[in-house]
This record gives structure tokens, C-alpha cells and sequence, in this order.
């Protein structure tokens, strides 16, 4: 086998034709012929001199070495797809990509963010909201809010506080509940995502009539607190979640004295390629600055 890389564009047609293992769905995703992708093939296959596609009637799949040569060459144009990605980044400073939960950027992040435009009006910042936890490997994300510090080496995280969970619901149903068990006869808000949530709450004070599971499903905390203040049932809340509804009169703690301190914290994220982007670093020093600043953050940030 000849050691020479073979020509780029017989790579590409063959990371194609591997991903797609169709030479005609290869074709339609690089815009050119069947005939060209196969013959794309026929020439890398001759210059390695390795059959790389078994053909048969019933189409090409790629043999055992195609599928060995194809994780390489994947890798490969997924470095250089994530090169030029930061090169892109570096090249315009001007650009800023936030992920956290719906929830936490609704009820928290999205009213406080136009302070932080204000300070840094040259920055196109782009929120992204989503209910898992971010994946910066695919690049999309500078910086993000999470829950749970992060396992890796390769990212960077600052601790924000820990919260408390407690139940909130409407005043006239608070005022049905006289004991934690009392909670059995009331219909429970989960949010699936964090359906350990309840569970941690409820073990914590070893109350055993209660099935979360059995109550209502949401994929948000926003949701299951919106169905508590219509009177629907009872939900879990966390700070700042429910800083609005507690004012307006909405929602209230009907076991104001139950709150519970669980294991995992809030955390400002990002990869440590790009840790030390200045917007990067003006968004982590100012997110920490708005909990430090919030009377009711502030005091959770020492556990």
C-alpha cells in the first residue's frame, strides 16, 4: 500500500459515500453524479489497493477494511469541521452562544440578559435552550448554565450556588395540607428530566406515602410550576425558579420549613479551548456577579 494521502476530494467522497452507505445518497449530499462518486471510490480504492465496498445486488456496503478505514477518515474531517469552527469563532469575537434549560432561561436568565447586551452591545449573542445537558463537543455552545459539575478535563467550571427543593403550590390548596402525608392526596407535578428530584425530597424527610411517578409528567420545570399555579397540584421547585410567582401570590410553600439541600449545584460552563475568549470570560464573570448580587442566590453560594 502506497503511504501518499490520497486526493481530498476522493476522502470526502468516500466519508460520504461511509456515512450514507449509498454512493447514490453520497452523491445527492455532495451535489454530483452516482457516477462520479463511484468512480471516486474505484480511484481510492486503486490507490490504496484495498477493495473498500463489497458490491453486490444489493447495493455497496463497506468491507471490514472500508469500515476500519472509514472511522479514520471520519475522525479526520470531523477535526478539520471542528478547526474551522474555532477558526471561525476566533475570527469573529463578536459572537456568543449561551445553552441552558428552558427553565432557568425563562424564569431567570432571559430578564437579566438585556443588562448584560447593555454592557457588551458589539456582542451577536445567540440563547439556546434545551432540557439535557449541553454536548460542547459538537462546537455550537461557548458557554453554558448547567446542573451537576461537568465530568471532563477539558472544560472549565465555576461553581454558582446550590439550591434548596421544596413543593409550592396555590394558597387554597396549601391550605389543605397539614401534614407532609397530606401530599398523598394531592396530584404530584413531576418533571421527568429530573424526576430524582422529588424523590430526594421526599426521602429526606422519609415520607413513604407518596409516588411521584404516579402524578403528572413535564419536560420542564416551567410547565409542572405553571400547572401548580392553576391549581392543578402540587410541584417541586428550586431557586430562582419561583421568585415571580412567590410575589405575585401564585404559588406559596405549604411546608416552608422542609426545604432540602441536594447534591448538585449550578455551575457556568465551557470548554477550556475556549475558556479564555474574552466574551467567554465577561459572560462567566457576570453571571457570577448576578448570583453574588441577588440577596437570595448570594447566601447559597456558601452551601
Amino acid at each position: 500500500m502506497r503511504s501518499t494521502i490520497p486526493p481530498l476530494n476522493a476522502l470526502r467522497t468516500f466519508d460520504a459515500a461511509g456515512q450514507t452507505g449509498s454512493f447514490k445518497q453520497a452523491a445527492a449530499m455532495l451535489n454530483v453524479t452516482p457516477s462520479a462518486v463511484s468512480h471516486q471510490i474505484k480511484f481510492l480504492e486503486d490507490h490504496l489497493g484495498v477493495l473498500l465496498f463489497a458490491r453486490s445486488a444489493r447495493g455497496n456496503e463497506l468491507s471490514l477494511a472500508g469500515k476500519a478505514f472509514h472511522a479514520h477518515v471520519r475522525a479526520a474531517f470531523r477535526e478539520i469541521e471542528q478547526g474551522l469552527d474555532t477558526l471561525k469563532r476566533q475570527t469573529r469575537p463578536d459572537e456568543l452562544t449561551i445553552q441552558t434549560y428552558s427553565t432557568i432561561a425563562v424564569r431567570w436568565l432571559m430578564p437579566r440578559i438585556a443588562a448584560f447586551q447593555k454592557l457588551y452591545p458589539q456582542l451577536v449573542i445567540r440563547l439556546v435552550t434545551a432540557q439535557h445537558d449541553v454536548d460542547f463537543t459538537d462546537d455550537a455552545c461557548d458557554v453554558a448554565l448547567v446542573i451537576g459539575k461537568p465530568a471532563g478535563a477539558r472544560l472549565d467550571a465555576a461553581y454558582l450556588f446550590t439550591p434548596r427543593l421544596y413543593p409550592v403550590c396555590t394558597p387554597q390548596l396549601a391550605a389543605t395540607l397539614g401534614s407532609l402525608d397530606d401530599l398523598a392526596r394531592q396530584t404530584i407535578l413531576q418533571v421527568y428530566p429530573s424526576k430524582h428530584d422529588w424523590w430526594i425530597w421526599l426521602n429526606r424527610h422519609g415520607v413513604t406515602t407518596v409516588n411521584p411517578d404516579a402524578g403528572l409528567r413535564f419536560d420542564s420545570y416551567d410547565h409542572a410550576l405553571r400547572m401548580a399555579a392553576r391549581g392543578h397540584g402540587v410541584a417541586l421547585a428550586m431557586q430562582p425558579y419561583t421568585s415571580e410567582d412567590f410575589a405575585a401570590g401564585v404559588l406559596v410553600r405549604p411546608f416552608p420549613d422542609h426545604d432540602v439541600r441536594p447534591d448538585f449545584g449550578w455551575f457556568v460552563v465551557s470548554p477550556q479551548t475556549r475558556a479564555d475568549h474574552p466574551q467567554v470570560r465577561a459572560f462567566r464573570k457576570w453571571v457570577i456577579s448576578q448570583v453574588e448580587d441577588d440577596p437570595k442566590l448570594a447566601p447559597l453560594r456558601e452551601g
